[in-house]
């Protein structure tokens, strides 16, 4: 499985969890594309799946980078080492 976070704008995420990590998804009638991952976590102090990270599609790899940092505080698997 892999644990995939849908980065939906600077105040909101979804949490998923996929046995799959397409390139592309439509979720909730929006198109995301992958932009980081999977990737495995290194070890902490729990066990975590592979992360795979997705944005809108129409974002540029610039405005996807400030989401991503955005959201760095407060969803665990953005925080992680890898």
């Amino acid at each position: 499985m892999y644990a995939v976070i849908l980065l939906k704008g600077t105040e909101r995420y979804a949490r998923e969890r996929w046995e799959q990590v397409p390139d592309l998804v439509d979720y909730e009638g929006e198109s995301y594309s992958l932009r980081a991952g999977p990737r495995q976590p290194l070890p902490t102090d729990r066990q975590w799946d592979p992360v795979a990270v997705y944005a809108p599609d129409e974002l540029t790899e610039e405005e996807f980078q400030e989401l991503y940092e955005s959201h760095r505080t407060h969803v665990a698997e953005l925080g992680l080492k890898y």
